[in-house]
């Protein structure tokens, strides 16, 4: 099967959040099994330079957006046996950010144009085109208005993933006639219409042949009310032909025993893990001891994330157990000032590094002997994938994929891979935590508590079996 994977961002090329994971490891998943896998984004000016020298020119194109006669470059390069293009236009793409402008309806009906026309053109035609959340979401209504009579397109199916469906593509409907050339049909519920604006992802809902989202209780929460951001209703409709499927991570990628970032590799020993622990304490000034149980954050720190339910009991939570709470990110600014504060009021227990590194994170995921992540929604998460991956429990809550992965540990039977806490509460959260902190120092329990996270790998191929399924099923 030919596969034409297009979205917004994609590792190693450029990222801002998991979508690029998965766009940066599904491809060559599914190239491993046998299909014909090319990726296609745009080319931002974010892109280092190493990539862009890479690129060799393919073609180049005009693409109509009403009245407007727009350039399209076309890149190309090869990465780990994926075919990559790349959509060039500086006008809208030559910018210091991916997102957050005036215009984004524009960059992005251009760049689901331009997407369509690159197809046209080349002497390779899918067989279905797997579009990535709202950026792409243009694609399958293009493909039922535009490009219908078009012989290329006349058998091509499309499948789209809803990764976040908080964040949706919401434009004013002047959008539909100035840019799109699509009549006052489109505004109504079966096409974009969205209280009076258009809908991006509400267009790709209603004209896709499948739709994914990523994980199953996810799948299922969104077409509720309470996690639908008003697209519930239209969701409940598509359900016989909507699936949630887990991501996974690159297991060769993030492997603690092949690690550069860290300063001592391990593969299952605890002993060797804490050796990480105790370096990291001494990086960022913390008392260096073995027997403190050390929780890690790594986030965004936004309120998606629970951070309202730690700032309600972190003053507790610090003053009355024997921890170390090191956190890394940015975000909302109340958030990076109450982990500074708590930092200043106790210094030998808090760590608030409020950036982002990359080789610091798998660096902190590899000390902390715990892993928070108490999202009040997670369509999917990667960071308590990741955590299991180098041994540090996460304590969650059972929402999206964190209800999928992360089994509550039963310390009589002895199965599950770490704690969890139902309601979106505060101190049912202070509860789960302090329950851990319990159960780390009876190491007694311990040990098969991470017996059974070094059997918790979720690598891509098991995932990518599953699309599979789901691209079959769209092509009938």
């Amino acid at each position: 099967m030919k596969i034409l994977m297009t979205g917004s961002e994609c590792t190693p090329f450029i990222k801002t959040g998991g979508l690029a994971d998965v766009l940066g490891s599904l491809p060559q998943a599914l190239q491993e099994q046998g299909e014909d896998v090319r990726i296609v984004l745009p080319k931002y000016e974010e892109i280092s330079d190493e990539w862009k020298t890479e690129m060799n020119h393919l073609m180049e194109l005009n693409v109509t957006l009403g009245w407007r006669n727009q350039y399209a470059g076309i890149e190309t390069i090869e990465h780990n046996g994926v075919t990559v293009y790349f959509i060039d236009n500086e006008y809208y793409f030559k910018r210091s950010n991916l997102y957050g402008y005036e215009d984004e309806a524009e960059r992005f009906v251009f760049f689901n144009r331009a997407v369509m026309e690159m197809i046209k053109e080349l002497d390779w035609t899918p067989d279905l085109i797997h579009c990535h959340d709202w950026q792409t979401g243009l694609i399958p209504v293009f493909l039922h208005t535009h490009y219908k009579e078009h012989p290329v397109f006349q058998d091509m199916k499309t499948v789209f993933t809803i990764h976040n469906l908080k964040y949706q593509g919401i434009f004013s409907s002047e959008v539909l006639y100035d840019l799109m050339e699509l009549d006052e049909r489109m505004m109504s519920p079966e096409g974009l219409e969205f209280y009076g604006d258009i809908n991006f992802m509400k267009g790709a809902l209603n004209f896709a042949n499948y739709i994914t989202t990523v994980s199953e209780t996810y799948a299922k929460e969104i077409q509720t009310p309470y996690y639908g951001e008003n697209l519930d209703g239209v969701l409940r409709s598509k359900s016989g032909r909507l699936s949630g499927i887990v991501n996974g991570i690159n297991i060769k990628d993030y492997d603690p025993m092949n690690d550069e970032a860290l300063a001592f590799p391990y593969r299952s020993s605890l002993t060797k893990k804490c050796h990480n622990k105790l370096w990291l304490q001494k990086e960022l000034g913390l008392p260096v001891r073995s027997d403190v149980p050390m929780i890690g954050i790594v986030s965004r720190l936004v309120e998606q994330k629970g951070f309202d339910l730690i700032a309600r009991v972190i003053d507790e939570l610090l003053d009355t157990e024997d921890i170390q709470l090191v956190v890394l990110g940015t975000g909302d600014s109340d958030y990076e000032h109450m982990f500074g504060w708590a930092q200043s009021k106790y210094p030998s227990k808090m760590s608030a590094n409020i950036f982002f590194s990359e080789s610091f994170s798998r660096q902190v995921y590899a000390a902390s002997d715990l892993f928070l992540m108490p999202s009040r929604f997670e369509p999917c998460g990667i960071g308590q994938l990741i955590a299991l991956r180098y041994l540090s429990v996460p304590i969650v809550r059972e929402t999206g994929g964190l209800a999928d992965t992360v089994q509550p540990y039963n310390e009589q039977t002895g199965q599950g891979n770490g704690f969890s806490f139902a309601n979106y509460n505060a101190h049912d959260m202070l509860f789960t935590i302090r329950r851990s902190l319990e159960l780390y120092q009876d190491k007694e329990l311990w040990k098969p508590l991470i017996k059974n996270i070094t059997k918790s790998l979720f690598p891509w191929k098991y995932s990518a079996r599953q699309y599979l399924e789901v691209y079959t099923q769209a092509m009938e």
